[in-house]
C-alpha cells in the first residue's frame, strides 16, 4: 500500500518526506535531532533550524527526504539540495 507524502513548511523552506522511498537510516535524526524527532506527531520541524542547515542536512539523506522550494525534498529558497 502506498503511503502519502508528508510536507512540512516554513517561510524559507519546504521539506517533503516520501515514506515509500526512505530507507530509515536515521541520518536525519542524528544530524539535526531538534528538527527531525520521530517521537513527535509532526516529526519534522524545519522551523527549529535555519533553512540553510535543514537543506544541507536533507542533502545528506536517503532518497525519501526532499527539501523543496521548491527525493527527502528539502529546498531553501534560492538554494537547491540534492535528493
Amino acid at each position: 500500500m502506498t503511503k502519502r507524502l508528508q510536507t512540512y513548511e516554513t517561510a524559507d523552506i519546504t521539506v517533503t518526506f516520501d515514506p515509500n522511498v526512505c530507507i530509515h537510516s536515521g541520518v536525519c535524526v542524528r544530524g539535526l535531532p531538534l528538527v527531525f524527532d520521530i517521537k513527535r506527531k509532526h516529526w519534522v520541524r524545519p522551523d527549529l533550524a535555519s533553512a540553510s542547515d535543514v537543506a544541507t542536512q536533507v542533502a545528506r539523506l536517503c532518497a525519501g527526504l526532499h527539501p523543496r522550494v521548491g527525493g527527502w525534498l528539502g529546498h531553501a529558497r534560492g538554494t537547491w539540495a540534492r535528493s
